[in-house]
């Protein structure tokens, strides 16, 4: 029987494997305020579950506290917060930001959540959230207004996105020692609702690829493409081992994309309408399906974003038994 390890990176390669990997993540809301309880429901998810690799998912302020975003839970089936108070209110505050120190304050407490999970999870591997810059900066400013400034006050935004960028590639650097086996790196503004792919490639790609040099010589980064009508073709050449959309919900299918991006496929499960209005039997079903579309090969089994909290402990069960 192959490790945990092994078999990602069988997977990865395209390689045979035992079965296929498959993994689920969730928000802890309320225990992602404090590192220890965070670590352990993060650890105890998982040894209730067994899944190939951990995705470690902190309250997206994490990354945002120290420059004044405040949120709060209200509720939200995900587990996700809502910002209270956005920091940027005119361009000139981009300029204003400072470069976060990566071992105090938020970003300090997020490491120990790390170091705390190393030392309790044992040999499966385990990945930190990080978002995209874009994303860090729709969250410092609110995402309408975000919009506004990227098209009326671009060298400010940029001015801010710089910012973000060092403090970011200084936390993956730190994040590097508490033996991260890679990064999840969270895109959201990669849809063509949103921005063109001219802007994407001025606001987005430059700033994305410079986090994701930091983080080469890691062997299980994540790509995830959060939203509707992505960019998948602007992106597929990103340098990360594993692709994770909304497959179900949006193009591509996951042949579409194994064609374009040289790693593995990371979904095959609707994350609302199996996981937590499904049966156990609709998620074997679409298991089962994603499983034969892609022969086993270069696919884990996950789906195509967090997995609500209110989701059924006999559907996330069943996802895992799926694959054997």
């Amino acid at each position: 029987m192959m490790t945990k390890a092994e078999r990602l990176q069988a997977a990865i390669r395209g390689e045979p494997v035992d079965r296929p990997p498959v993994a689920l993540w969730r928000h802890f809301p309320g225990d992602d305020q404090c590192p220890q309880d965070l670590a352990t429901e993060t650890v105890a998810f998982q040894r209730r579950y067994d899944f190939d690799f951990v995705k470690v998912t902190p309250a997206s302020s994490f990354c945002l506290q120290d420059w004044g975003a405040e949120d709060v839970w209200m509720g939200n089936m995900e587990g996700t917060r809502e910002y209270t108070v956005y920091p940027v209110r005119v361009p000139e505050d981009w300029r204003n930001l400072r470069l976060l120190e990566p071992t105090q304050g938020a970003l300090g407490a997020q490491l120990e959540v790390l170091r705390l999970i190393a030392r309790d999870l044992g040999e499966t591997p385990f990945i930190q959230t990080i978002f995209s810059p874009l994303a860090q900066a729709k969250n410092l400013v609110g995402e309408e207004n975000l919009l506004v400034h990227l098209r009326r006050w671009p060298d400010a935004l940029h001015a801010g996105l710089e910012t973000i960028t060092a403090t970011t590639i200084r936390f993956v650097e730190a994040a590097r020692a508490t033996e991260i086996a890679g990064i999840f790196y969270a895109v959201q503004h990669a849809q063509y609702r949103l921005l063109s792919e001219e802007e994407y490639r001025a606001f987005g790609r430059p700033y994305d690829l410079r986090i994701l040099e930091a983080a080469l010589g890691l062997w299980l980064n994540v790509l995830h493409l959060h939203g509707n009508d992505v960019m998948v073709d602007l992106l597929a050449d990103y340098p990360v081992q594993v692709i994770n959309w909304h497959y179900r919900e949006m193009w591509p299918s996951l042949a579409e994309a194994q064609e374009r991006f040289g790693g593995a496929v990371c979904g095959g499960l609707q994350q609302w309408e199996v996981m937590v209005r499904g049966t156990p039997e609709a998620v074997r079903v679409q298991a089962a399906d994603a499983i034969t579309q892609t022969g086993g090969r270069r696919f884990i089994l996950g789906t195509g974003c967090d997995t609500p909290i209110v989701a059924p402990a006999c559907n996330i069960r069943a996802a895992r038994e799926a694959v054997g």
